[in-house]
């Protein structure tokens, strides 16, 4: 990864307490795990932000990288990797992830 790319996915994932780096947007998730994260965070009611990584090659390849995780999608908590969708349906069934958000957005 280039440092520019590095860059351009630092201020995507500080752009907001919550970033989602998905297939398509919230509002159309163009695969199912996408859209999995995409209801868990409607279901919470939160403000969150996403990347739509289909526009931006460099940055689809980029995350990867960046975060260590092969997949996408990719779930921040105030800057910091939270998980895939596997993860966020675990801690959303466990009753975890309320909790973390509720938490970063207080922060």
């Amino acid at each position: 990864m280039t440092p520019e790319v590095k860059q351009r996915i630092d201020g995507i994932v500080n752009q907001g307490k919550i970033v989602i780096f998905m297939k398509g947007t919230k509002l159309m998730p163009m695969c199912g795990f996408s859209n999995n994260v995409v209801q868990i965070m409607n279901v919470l009611g939160v403000p969150y932000e996403t990347f739509d990584v289909l526009e931006d090659e460099d940055v689809r390849q980029g995350i990867k990288e960046y975060s260590s995780w092969p997949t996408i999608p990719q779930v921040y908590l105030n800057g910091e990797f939270l998980g895939g969708s596997d993860i966020m349906i675990e801690l959303y069934q466990k009753g975890e992830l309320q909790q973390m958000v509720e938490v970063a957005l207080a922060s």
